[in-house]
């Protein structure tokens, strides 16, 4: 029996993505985030939601991309994913939620070495999406930081 995986999608720049949704906590609106001097360049700040601390990591800073000017219009689109690494509460900035999808394990295709300058290390495999004609980079939550980078994230 083919086994099914429910994937939350989003956009980063053009760019199409996944993660598990039980790795997914909530999504929020994106909200006022308060920067901590001297931490890694990936690193936005922190938020307060409902009482805990939670670092918020920019994906574009991370997978280096160009940073990019948000129409009214899209800056209403974009959120904070709330992910749950090694017990840690992370949120990831997006400009989009696209839509939770269900696709089967067997879909996955293994990541090319290198996708529009991602490393690799962080992805997990890639679908190719029929209805949308799209290929969906399915993301490695697990891979995207480094011992060192969750102790600095922890506050």
């Amino acid at each position: 029996m083919a086994e099914n995986l429910s994937l939350v999608t989003f956009k980063i720049s053009s760019e199409l993505y996944g993660i598990d949704i039980m790795d997914v906590m909530e999504i929020i609106r994106l909200c006022e985030i308060t920067p901590i001097p001297n931490s890694p360049d990936f690193i936005d700040g922190v938020i307060n939601l409902r009482g805990d601390i939670i670092p918020i990591v920019d994906l574009k800073k991370r997978f280096n991309f160009d940073e990019k000017t948000f129409t009214e219009e899209e800056e209403l689109l974009r959120g904070i994913i709330i992910i749950l690494v090694n017990d840690l509460r992370i949120g990831i900035i997006i400009d989009q939620v696209y839509k939770v999808i269900n696709i089967y394990r067997e879909e996955i295709k293994p990541p090319p070495q290198m996708i529009t300058g991602i490393g690799a290390e962080y992805i997990q495999g890639v679908v190719k999406l029929e209805e949308d004609d799209i290929l969906l980079i399915l993301l490695n939550i697990k891979k995207l930081f480094s011992k060192k980078e969750l102790l600095q994230m922890m506050v």
